[in-house]
């Protein structure tokens, strides 16, 4: 066999391999194909650019190799002298001209599908928070904030000097766990209107390949349609702030009629809801109720920005503050109103009446402070 047929083959057999390889890699080291007709078009336009650059990096190469030990200076010590060929100028145009069609015409079809958002069955508002979701279902009159699920005490485990959690421990969902999931039927198209309430963020699923840039003050649009039930996962992808790896998303497709249940389950649920925080602004809670309640609510709510004892982070420190340790009225307005400028959110709309006198007694009670005085639901409610 001659030396060009050996190197030919060499050529086709590293081809060969290297679609075998692109094919049935492990899927945790390839692009995620999801259950969207858009992230299959997406992921099999990854696939065929990926073949494609194998191709044109085994012919480059092969070629250069076979040039450099068939020409090398010990058998041609005389190099041949030529230049211009129109038939290959003509060739080396044409070749990728082609190439780049074939990769440009699907990619700008799928695109176009991307962005029409027409004709869709349900709209829904995703506001991205530091460091949360709120989702609005704007036909239903549903919404409700979505919130990292893992406690602090797991994330913050090593820091605190304790044994760091295995990988059994910590879950196979491990960061990627909320409190709210954001739930969608199938087959049914979904259009999502993504903006930020006080920093840049950006909502991204996978399996869904959608990623928008939620930004202050601009609504950006997306849609999906979900073919097949399950739970996806996502996370924020914009450098957000220094827990902005604590913002994970949550989808959970279901059938028609599960969503039409869950919708009116949801709606029920946001009846009593109102009907119990109303109950419970009327009461005179004890400290031990307030304290209890309060402690749950801090370590959900509080802990990620002021530390889980209170020590301080993002935001300030509780313990030994002057607003915690000062006047009742400007601590309640900063936890109800929140800051402008800074990080600390207006939680009127995210928590109970009884909630915010709970955490409130807690901080000024708790976590190094001993102010003494309890605040009770009802002066939390005057200010609604």
């Amino acid at each position: 066999m001659s030396l060009k047929s050996k190197v030919k083959g060499l050529c086709l057999l590293t081809f060969a391999m290297g679609v075998n390889a692109s094919v049935s890699a492990d899927t945790r080291y390839n692009m995620t194909e999801g259950v969207t007709d858009i992230s299959k078009s997406v992921f099999q336009m990854h696939q065929n650019a990926l073949y494609i650059v194998i191709g044109i990096g085994v012919v480059v190469f092969g070629a250069m190799f076979y040039s450099i030990y068939a020409h090398r200076k010990s058998k041609n010590p005389t190099p041949a002298q030529f230049h211009e060929s129109t038939t290959i100028e003509i060739i080396w145009t044409i070749i990728p001209f082609i190439l780049l069609m074939f990769l440009a015409v699907p990619a700008t079809s799928t695109l176009i599908k991307m962005y029409d958002t027409s004709d869709a069955d349900i709209t829904i508002k995703i506001t991205g928070w530091q460091w949360k979701w709120h989702y609005d279902y704007l036909d239903e009159e549903i919404e409700f904030f979505s919130n990292l699920s893992t406690s602090q005490q797991k994330i913050r485990a090593k820091l605190d000097g304790g044994e760091a959690l295995s990988y059994q421990e910590l879950g196979e969902n491990y960061l990627l766990e909320v409190d709210n999931e954001l739930v969608l039927p199938i087959n049914k198209k979904i259009r999502f209107l993504v903006t930020a309430e006080d920093v840049i963020h950006s909502w991204w699923v996978p399996d869904f390949a959608i990623k928008r840039d939620a930004i202050p003050g601009f609504i950006n649009e997306a849609w999906t349609k979900i073919n097949e039930p399950g739970t996806y996962r996502g996370q924020c992808t914009e450098l957000c702030g220094k827990d902005h790896g604590f913002m994970p998303v949550v989808v959970k497709a279901v059938t028609e009629e599960e969503y039409v249940q869950w919708l009116a389950d949801k709606k029920q649920e946001k009846i009593e809801a109102a009907e119990a925080a109303r109950l419970a602004a009327l009461q005179s809670w004890d400290k031990t109720k307030l304290m209890t309640l309060g402690q749950s609510v801090y370590e959900a709510k509080c802990a990620m920005c002021h530390g889980v004892n209170g020590e301080g982070g993002i935001g300030n420190a509780i313990t030994g503050s002057v607003v915690t340790n000062g006047p009742t009225d400007a601590h309640i307005d900063i936890v109800f109103n929140g800051k402008a400028g800074s990080a600390m959110q207006a939680f009127k709309a995210q928590l109970t009446s009884a909630e915010i006198a709970a955490v409130l007694t807690y901080q000024r009670n708790a976590l190094g402070n001993n102010v003494g005085d309890l605040i009770q639901p009802a002066d939390i409610e005057k200010l609604r």
